[in-house]
């Protein structure tokens, strides 16, 4: 065994795996938040529109829907902040993470029921061609941002988040 063998030790491997981690953690925020803060912000000027494309599922009651249609951009803003700053990460990544795999299972509705429509994501929404879905692509993109939460429930300390400055 070499010298640099001898002096690790299993808490000096511990610590390098929580850093590696926390930065593996930042990164995961800040793509998550990123991605919701980007969806948030392209629909919050667009009321009609971010409301037709939650009405398009056709899953809620037609009001229901609008209204989520209407708050959804501004919980997308919020829940993407929070994430980015490190603020609440367990909670903020959870509730992400549950919005994403709702959207997961809209979009999948969508597709099984033969739905043409634009997934309204990051605006627009609405029926497209039928040739014009991308229910793969956006489903995987989804599942990619529920992974990304997953990591930040089970490990919420990430770098540089504000979370560590106030515990």
């Amino acid at each position: 065994m070499s010298t640099h063998e001898l002096t690790q030790t299993p808490t000096s491997d511990t610590a390098r795996r929580e850093r590696l981690l926390g930065w593996i953690g930042l990164l995961a925020r800040l793509v998550l938040g990123g991605v919701l803060i980007a969806a948030g912000a392209l629909k919050v000027g667009h009321p009609v529109t971010s409301k037709m494309a939650v009405q398009a599922y056709q899953i809620f009651p037609y009001e229901l829907a609008g209204w989520i249609g209407l708050a959804l951009p501004f919980a997308e803003i919020v829940l993407g902040t929070l994430l980015v700053l490190g603020l609440f990460t367990r909670v903020s990544a959870a509730l992400a993470t549950g919005l994403m795999i709702l959207f997961v299972l809209g979009i999948a509705s969508a597709w099984a029921r033969g739905l043409n429509i634009d997934c309204g994501c990051f605006g627009g929404g609405g029926q497209i061609g039928a040739g014009q879905t991308a229910y793969p692509q956006e489903i995987a993109r989804d599942l990619a941002l529920v992974a990304c939460g997953a990591l930040l429930i089970r490990h919420p300390r990430t770098a540089l988040a504000l979370d560590s400055r106030l515990v």
